[in-house]
């Protein structure tokens, strides 16, 4: 996982697909898109734009992705996103389909998402996004970059 701020443009070292969504990200006002779907590069980058309330980590799931890196990129609101490697979880079934890992565990650590930054989830990368910060539900928009992993 990576974690950082939109504003620095150290990207040298992510990826090619990273480091496109990053750009479109500087580049566009994604809090003005519509919540949905946006292609970017076909099947090889696109971005969903969400929005939705935060809540405890009891109400929320546990994903991680096989053929997709995540970027999370906060439009407004803030969220905490818990963290683990998969290898600490106890994996249970992949949907192709929707390129959908779920698991039960804990959380190894957690990150506060404000606008601005932006974390990168890759395979081995267990998720749990929606937690309330300090335990304060807030609706929030965020756009959730989809970078195809080179098979």
């Amino acid at each position: 996982m990576i974690f950082g701020q939109i504003k620095h443009k150290n990207d040298e070292t992510l990826s090619q697909g990273v480091r496109a969504a990053l750009d479109f990200a500087r580049t566009h006002d994604l809090a003005a898109f519509e919540l949905g779907k946006h292609e970017i590069d076909g099947d090889d980058l696109f971005v969903n734009v969400v929005e939705y309330e935060t809540t405890s980590p009891q109400d929320r799931f546990w994903e991680a992705h096989r053929d997709y890196l995540d970027v999370h990129v906060p439009l407004r609101g803030d969220e905490q996103i818990d963290l683990n490697f998969l290898t600490n979880m106890a994996v249970k079934d992949y949907e192709k389909a929707a390129d959908f890992v779920s698991m039960d565990g804990g959380k190894n650590a957690s990150v506060v998402m404000a606008p601005g930054d932006f974390l990168v989830c890759d395979p081995q990368d267990a998720h749990r996004t929606a937690v309330a910060v300090d335990g304060k539900p807030e609706r929030i928009k965020k756009a959730i970059f989809k970078v195809k992993i080179e098979q």
